[in-house]
């Protein structure tokens, strides 16, 4: 069950062809792209994946894409739901695909208790024997904050390996960082709190920048890790722009205008989700220049 989840993982979008299918070549390159950039991890069907749209009888083949494209990097699949028994189905399937790690989100709209909590991770763990299990607070989303408190039941699970911590509070992600058990690993959910993260226990990060400029991503969670304050900041600032526009709306929608223009993939989302505005667009295109100083990366 060893799995080193520290350093750059990155939250991969799913994309849509026009007509709203799921774009296999489009996601082999993306994939490509940011495994070219260096990134450590990669996390298909999140919340940036969409993959609250996704219907069960795609997940195979985004989930075998990945794996196809990974050079050899752990894929870590988001399996989190809100029904227990579905999570737990969803995460059994992941592991027999031969994903290396699943992303469990605390169920949403339930409002479960810390003891409903402890029982859902527990039966999801139990339905995949041995696989590694990260933890993922988005109370933005969920509606439901999982609290220091009720983490340190959680790491109990020997399977929870990790917590994706994206409440956006410092002072939480701090208390975390303060209580962690030895082998149980503090990752940053927002890009935009990478460096104060990890600058208070932080090993690393789930980004949705990587899917736009993973080089540049990786390299400022490499600083921040060497303890090279001096170059993670600077790379933090020339980046900030871009973290921003990328949730000038509800993530995915700036991220898969932002691929547009890479010419990684089309801007499709499916609904609820509706394209960025021109408002938006504007304000992406120029935080790319700036966040690469002038000059659009080039798309492997």
């Amino acid at each position: 069950m060893t799995l080193d989840l520290s350093g750059l993982a990155v939250a991969l979008a799913t994309p849509f062809t026009p007509s709203g299918d799921v774009d296999l070549p489009a996601l082999r390159k993306l994939v490509r792209h940011v495994v070219a950039g260096g990134v450590d991890t990669l996390v298909p069907l999140g919340s940036t994946g969409e993959a609250a749209t996704i219907l069960d009888d795609e997940r195979d083949a985004i989930i075998a894409a990945c794996l196809e494209e990974s050079g050899g990097r752990p894929v870590v699949v988001g399996t989190g739901h809100n029904a227990t028994r579905q999570a737990a189905a969803l995460t059994k399937r992941a592991q027999a695909l031969g994903a290396q790690g699943a992303l469990v989100v605390t169920p949403y709209y339930n409002k479960p208790t810390p003891d409903g909590l402890v029982a859902h991770f527990a039966a999801v763990a139990e339905a995949a024997p041995g696989l590694p299990l990260i933890a993922y607070n988005v109370p933005g989303r969920t509606g439901l904050n999982l609290t220091p408190a009720a983490l340190l039941r959680l790491w109990e699970n020997p399977q929870v390996v990790a917590v994706k911590e994206s409440s956006g509070n410092l002072a939480q992600i701090a208390e975390i960082a303060r209580q962690l058990p030895k082998g149980k690993l503090l990752l940053s959910g927002d890009d935009n709190l990478a460096l104060a993260s990890m600058a208070v226990g932080a090993a690393g990060l789930v980004s949705v920048l990587g899917n736009v400029l993973p080089r540049e991503t990786a390299i400022l969670v490499a600083a921040a890790r060497r303890g090279n304050a001096n170059e993670a900041l600077r790379l933090h600032q020339q980046l900030l722009p871009l973290m921003d526009a990328l949730f000038l709306e509800s993530n995915p929608i700036p991220l898969k205008a932002a691929l547009n223009l890479l010419g990684l993939c089309g801007d499709g989302l499916r609904l609820p989700l509706t394209p960025a505005s021109a408002a938006t667009r504007t304000r992406l295109a120029e935080a790319l220049c700036l966040s690469t100083e002038g000059t659009l990366p080039g798309v492997n």
